[in-house]
């Protein structure tokens, strides 16, 4: 059975995680929304809130497969985004579907291309995705769609809602570890913008959890991140 309560010996240091990749964005009206896919339905019950909120009038849910969402999503995450999205009251001519995309650059890439295949070229986006890739999307964004004004959300859960929604707390963090670790990585490789250096207290958290074994999401060369 997957635990479902973060243990206490780590708490602290995923409530640090948890937080650094909270932006703090807040919805906003904007041209555009892009649902990043994967996992967790909360992606599209969020986008499907903005929208009937009136904050944009389309939507585009991108990806397609990972062996973690096969099974919950035949047709690809994008599709079974936007059934649900339909189902909470979207119309269905608002939502566009990219189902090609496996990566985050690609997501972003890929629904620029749907975008412009029906004429449409955004100035403002929001991108609405899981609590752990925020700062990661967006400094994706900032690379490779540098022209729009970018904002990035999650559904406002706290730690201990989030993984409920999700039943694994051990996933939970694994992808905090994974999703910080990539932050550097991935500047360094220019596949996302530079941020500004990570916090210490950042740090010292992650090589804890690392230490802890919360590893099965590190990239393969598992560098350490940079202070």
């Amino acid at each position: 059975m997957p635990n479902v309560m973060i243990p206490a010996a780590v708490r602290a240091d995923v409530e640090t995680l948890w937080a650094f990749h909270d932006l703090r964005h807040e919805p906003r009206a904007v041209d555009v929304c892009i649902g990043l896919g994967g996992h967790d339905l909360g992606v599209a019950d969020y986008t499907a809130d903005l929208y009937l909120e009136g904050l944009f009038g389309q939507i585009v849910f991108t990806g397609a497969n990972a062996p973690t969402t096969i099974d919950v999503f035949p047709q690809g995450e994008a599709f079974g985004y936007r059934d649900h999205a339909i189902a909470r009251g979207v119309p269905a001519e608002a939502v566009l579907v990219e189902p090609a995309a496996t990566n985050t650059s690609e997501n972003l890439e890929y629904s620029r291309k749907v975008l412009a295949e029906h004429d449409i070229e955004p100035s403002s986006v929001l991108l609405v995705s899981h609590p752990y890739q925020q700062r990661r999307a967006f400094a994706t964004c900032r690379v490779v769609w540098p022209e729009v004004d970018v904002l990035c959300v999650s559904r406002p859960l706290g730690l201990d809602a989030y993984v409920a929604t999700i039943g694994d707390a051990d996933r939970v963090v694994d992808m905090l570890v994974g999703e910080t670790q990539r932050l550097s990585l991935y500047a360094d490789r220019g596949f996302i913008a530079h941020e500004e250096p990570v916090p210490d207290d950042v740090v010292g958290a992650f090589d804890r959890l690392v230490t802890a074994g919360y590893t099965s999401r590190l990239v393969e060369d598992r560098r350490p991140i940079d202070a």
